[in-house]
């Protein structure tokens, strides 16, 4: 069970942060059941709202400072998921966004960084389902990032951009 203050991740929503625990006062709910209160942590405003036991959202612990230099030093070793057909590569990515895993969110990165320099090279422009994507993607991994290691999103996007650029041009 969370605490108080933890940080974890839920569903789509991402990185929240437990403000309280216990019964919710409000009309129609019941009074012997257990609700995280959750705030967003990178955007202003709101809460979620959701059973301690709920089993139909992804809600695990973000991962520790170990985990994120971990996944960064292999990213190099994640696979990119190549998918030819553009309606099956959106279904790969809805999928892969769903797990709610920081290997997928990389998988996603990865996958559309490489297709965008193909396309350029091409001289195509970059599809609008990639952008959407890459975005997306990038928004929930380097907020993730940013609680291990304790900075702000854009510097862990710096940081993990960097350590990339650097893998890329070592491999």
């Amino acid at each position: 069970m969370y605490q108080v203050g933890d940080f974890l991740v839920f569903g789509t929503k991402g990185v929240c942060q437990v403000e309280s625990v216990g019964s919710l006062d409000m009309a129609g709910m019941p009074k012997d059941k257990l609700y995280y209160t959750l705030k967003p942590y990178f955007t202003n405003g709101g809460r979620i709202y959701t059973p301690v036991d709920n089993d139909k959202v992804i809600m695990r612990p973000i991962i520790s400072k170990e985990e994120a230099m971990e996944l960064i030093s292999d990213m190099d070793h994640i696979d990119s998921l190549w998918v030819m057909d553009e309606k099956k590569r959106e279904l790969e990515y809805k999928e892969a966004m769903k797990k709610c895993d920081c290997r997928e969110l990389l998988r996603i990165i990865k996958t559309i960084y490489f297709r965008k320099q193909s396309r350029v090279i091409s001289g195509k422009k970059v599809t609008a389902l990639d952008e959407r994507y890459f975005k997306l993607a990038e928004e929930k991994l380097y907020e993730e990032l940013a609680i291990a290691f304790q900075m702000d999103p854009s510097q862990a996007k710096e940081f993990a951009v960097s350590k990339f650029k650097q893998a890329i041009t070592e491999g």
